[in-house]
């Protein structure tokens, strides 16, 4: 296992790159911490994959620096890195048996037969494999295969990191729910550095210690999904991450209100002087209807989703949602809206904007 640090790294796929728009990854230092279950979280095209290829080493950044531990292995191969990695679709030898396969990375490492047949039932069970040990691979479905994949990138213990790419993609619903919690549980069984590459945030809050969120090539913030949630670093995150995201308004700040379409909103907290395009974002789940007070609300449509409803409508030309707990009363003069003044986020140009005296 290893810390993985990112020294001033960044990579283009031009040659000669102009600008810092000709960079699927912009510049970027970060540090991930040996024995951490990481999401890497972003729309398609954000650089989530570009950035796990440059840290596998199947990529060399066009410059920077990748450190595993002490050791920089920014020009290492990636048989040399000692890491496992799983792809989008399935990776499997189809004249082997599921055994064969999944035992086949220990074998090359000429690890002890009685060792190497005990982690390979281990690991099968884990992946619901055990009925299909002895079986060739090549008529199993590509949701089995897959499962191989998954198997035989989790089946050393002595690897310093192990790189998920999409992995459940072609997993059916059900499974991906009982494969994400194997992954959990082998985490915190042996502690292995992990890093599950998705687009889908539910994966990825389900997963990951911390999750790190991309957005047009740069990190825009790690964080837990609490810190996610609540102090959405970009407004990126905050539109992003949650079902429906993130409301935004545009606003004037003044100390400890906003002021949205001439309406005084109280914050929880105070800002100094923030200069550039400011807006507060609050999540529709501390938004409430009202009959007075707040801002005006055109109610659009309701929408039944099982646990909760979402009422979508507009304040003054911007679409806004709300959610309430399934049978709440909407009563029909309710006509207002309310925030919840200590979760409203204030954005100056994307970046969050801390109040005064906030700890960092």
């Amino acid at each position: 296992m290893a810390q993985i640090t990112l020294k001033n790294l960044a990579h283009s796929y031009d040659p000669t790159p102009r600008s810092e728009a000709d960079y699927a990854l912009k510049e970027m230092d970060h540090i991930w911490e040996d024995g951490g279950a990481y999401a890497l979280l972003g729309a398609s095209g954000c650089g989530k994959s570009t950035l796990l290829n440059i840290i596998s080493g199947l990529l060399r950044p066009s410059h920077g620096r990748v450190l595993f531990g002490e050791t920089d292995v920014t020009d290492a191969p990636t048989a040399a890195r000692n890491i496992a990695q799983v792809f989008q679709f399935p990776v499997v030898y189809d004249t082997m048996t599921v055994r064969e396969n999944l035992a086949f990375p220990l074998r090359n490492r000429k690890m002890d037969p009685g060792y190497i047949k005990a982690r390979v039932d281990q690991i099968a069970a884990m992946i619901g494999l055990e009925a299909e040990l002895s079986r060739k691979a090549r008529g199993l479905t590509a949701d089995a295969k897959q499962k191989i994949s998954l198997g035989r990138g989790m089946v050393r213990e002595d690897v310093n990191a192990i790189l998920f790419d999409e992995p459940l993609t072609v997993i059916d619903p059900h499974m991906k729910f009982e494969l994400r919690t194997q992954l959990k549980s082998l985490h915190r069984e042996f502690g292995h550095t992990m890093i599950y590459v998705t687009h889908d945030q539910t994966e990825a809050l389900t997963f990951a210690d911390k999750v790190v969120v991309m957005h047009d090539g740069r990190v825009v913030q790690m964080g837990t999904p609490e810190e996610l949630f609540e102090r959405p670093a970009h407004s990126f995150v905050g539109y992003f991450i949650g079902s429906p995201g993130m409301n935004f308004f545009e606003a004037e700040i003044a100390g400890a209100h906003a002021i949205v379409n001439g309406v005084e909103v109280p914050l929880g907290a105070t800002h100094g002087p923030v200069p550039g395009r400011t807006r507060i974002g609050i999540r529709p789940e501390f938004c409430v209807l009202d009959r007075a007070g707040g801002l005006p609300f055109q109610i659009r449509r309701i929408e039944d989703v099982g646990r909760h409803r979402i009422i979508r409508g507009e304040v003054m030309g911007t679409e806004v949602n709300i959610t309430v707990p399934e049978g709440t009363e909407i009563a029909a003069d309710a006509t207002r809206i309310l925030f919840a003044p200590e979760k409203i986020n204030v954005y100056a140009d994307d970046w969050r904007v801390a109040p005064l005296g906030e700890e960092m």
